[in-house]
């Protein structure tokens, strides 16, 4: 058997600018069976330059899963998304689009440019938490990542 100590901890990225947001998906993801690093960009040019400073340094690990959300200030969502779905160092991280919008364009462009899935944030807190479960159990304890 190995031991807690012996297994890395997963990495998760969430690029949010919504601070309520934010909070709520560091509570459920830290609810979890397991202890996530979670780190958080706060808009999508801070995204891409700490991914590109991870891929760039032999030290550091990149994420194990990515919850992006669309309406970003700076570069958008399928900005970031196809930003790193083209490079080669980050291409295989899972990307969840995780946003309130459910318009059939944003969807449509979300899996055009890779996106693992497509995510409508739910209106209240409970349901929230419940998508963000569903998540964390398929991408982190049950998918088989590279």
């Amino acid at each position: 058997m190995i031991s807690r100590s012996n297994v890395r901890r997963k990495r998760i990225l969430v690029v949010e600018d919504n601070p309520g947001d934010v909070a709520l998906m560091r509570e459920a993801i830290v609810e979890g069976e397991f202890h996530y690093h979670l780190s958080i960009a706060k808009n999508g040019d801070n995204a891409i330059s700490y991914l590109r400073n991870l891929a760039d340094d032999t030290c550091s690990s990149l994420p194990d899963l990515i919850l992006l959300d669309l309406n970003l200030p700076g570069k958008n969502g399928h900005e970031v998304l196809q930003e790193i779905k083209e490079d080669s160092r980050m291409k295989l991280i899972p990307v969840v689009i995780l946003s309130s919008s459910d318009n059939e364009r944003d969807v449509s462009r979300s899996y055009e440019l890779n996106a693992n899935s497509h995510v409508r944030k739910p209106g209240n807190l409970m349901e929230f938490a419940n998508v963000l479960k569903v998540i964390e159990t398929f991408w982190l304890k049950t998918a088989e990542l590279p």
